[in-house]
């Protein structure tokens, strides 16, 4: 991950993202404008967003753009495509600060409906199709966490999954990985920033004097709730 995890940390700068596509349509003057919101994360991904929404509406006269990109929102870009300049991409990019998410990009194809609508009128339609379709958007929550790693012996990993379950069940972390091997049991977590303490306690009494099992921090990471699902 990048942006907002900096020095093994997850600073205040984590946004909320889109947590799937969104389509809309307005009409203004009989021009259609129609709004395509799609994550991406990091250029590379918007721009491949644009390119196929371009090659599926390739009837619009214009495909102006913005995005607002990464975990943090640092990397900001809009465009006009041909429509005068700072009419389009500028109050679009403006929508998607307002929203306050990150890790999406906006296209706005628009069929000419034969009113012309001045500056103002397209900076209107322009910044209201993002903004209708944001409305329809269902918001990915980002919560900051740590990345922990947790190892026991054969005779301590059954009750030791269990307990790590339970743990992470009751205090909203997830379960990343899980494994068993020759040498032993091993299982990697992330757990809500803050929390790690409580995971330490929970360790501390499945040792019971003896040295498994192990707890190991990696580093940050974020965790992702999907909608309806947001602690």
């Amino acid at each position: 991950m990048t942006g907002p995890l900096r020095d093994g940390r997850v600073d205040s700068s984590l946004r909320d993202g889109l947590a799937a596509p969104v389509r809309t349509e307005t009409v203004v003057e009989r021009s259609r404008f129609v709004c395509t919101l799609l994550p991406a994360l990091d250029a590379a991904a918007a721009d491949a967003a644009v390119a196929a929404v371009r090659a599926e509406l390739t009837g619009a006269g214009h495909h102006c753009t913005a995005a607002v990109l990464g975990l943090d929102g640092a990397e900001q870009r809009s465009g006009d495509d041909g429509e005068p300049a700072g009419t389009a991409g500028a109050p679009m990019l403006a929508a998607l600060r307002a929203s306050g998410l990150s890790g999406l990009v906006a296209v706005v194809s628009r069929w000419f409906g034969g009113t012309l609508l001045g500056t103002g009128g397209l900076v209107r339609a322009y910044g209201g199709a993002v903004s209708h379709a944001l409305e329809q958007a269902p918001v990915l929550r980002r919560r900051a966490a740590e990345r922990v790693l947790l190892t026991a012996g054969h005779a301590a990993a059954g009750r030791t999954e269990g307990e790590l379950r339970r743990w992470l069940a009751a205090s909203g972390g997830v379960l990343l990985d899980a494994t068993w091997a020759a040498q032993g049991w091993r299982a990697e977590a992330a757990v809500p920033a803050g929390s790690l303490p409580g995971l330490e306690q929970v360790v501390a009494a499945l040792r019971s004097g003896g040295p498994d099992p192990r707890l190991e921090l990696l580093g940050a990471t974020v965790l992702e709730d999907p909608p309806g699902q947001a602690r």
